[in-house]
């Protein structure tokens, strides 16, 4: 459900720099409620450094990130986050279930209403048998589809998934697409991936970045001279 009029994000003239390396360079960007954002881009073009600005995770270098509800300028909004695996530290001493019920710390909910959540995330990431395993004794595919469901529990307003099926299996990744697809219908996606074939059929905007953004109306878009 794609609503044009209704702006949820927006970053105005963006920069990132570290020390003389610049990460992003002037990027301007409008979200709209409704809006599944496919992103790709070269290695180290800035795709996850967008994310975690649009995030409030980096404060840029210049320019600033607004969020809107309402045609209104807030603080926050509900954002679902699965990172990519590599920012998880795995030697933490916390387990699938708990990961996953952490998604849930900023509602008020009873312990009843948690648990039947968590159940419920945990069968639809095919989670179920290591739903009390140590999250250090779970192989990448295992640990990306716990973030997956910590990301999703909230019923987030926004979903932002940075490359999404790394480590994932061929048997998970079909599922992953559903999951993706379905949430679509009620939520702003932005979804960083390399594997686009798929995604871009799910889309309704693609974006290149390499360290400038590029929006693009080719049927594929893997490189910046295919966008008009």
């Amino acid at each position: 459900m794609h609503l044009p009029q209704n702006k949820m994000i927006e970053l105005d003239h963006v920069w990132m720099q570290w020390d003389n390396r610049i990460a992003l360079q002037d990027v301007s960007l409008s979200i709209d409620e409704g809006d599944f954002v496919a992103i790709t881009g070269p290695n180290g073009g800035g795709k996850t450094t967008l994310l975690r600005i649009v995030l409030k995770l980096l404060k840029p270098t210049q320019g600033r990130v607004i969020y809107r509800e309402q045609g209104r300028e807030v603080k926050d909004l509900a954002v679902g986050y699965l990172p990519q695996k590599n920012m998880i530290d795995q030697r933490f001493p916390i387990s699938v279930e708990e990961v996953i019920s952490s998604g849930l710390l900023s509602q008020k909910l009873d312990r009843t209403e948690v648990a039947n959540q968590v159940a419920k995330i945990i069968d639809m990431v095919g989670l179920k048998e290591h739903a009390h395993r140590p999250i250090g004794n779970l192989s990448g595919g295992q640990l990306q589809r716990a973030l997956l469901g910590r990301a999703i529990i909230s019923q987030p307003r926004v979903l932002v998934l940075d490359e999404p099926l790394s480590y994932v299996d061929k048997r998970f990744e079909g599922r992953i697409y559903e999951i993706v697809s379905q949430l679509s219908r009620n939520t702003t996606i932005l979804l960083v991936s390399h594997e686009m074939s798929k995604i871009s059929t799910m889309a309704n905007r693609h974006i290149i970045i390499d360290k400038q953004l590029h929006e693009c109306s080719a049927s594929h878009h893997y490189i910046t001279t295919e966008c008009e």
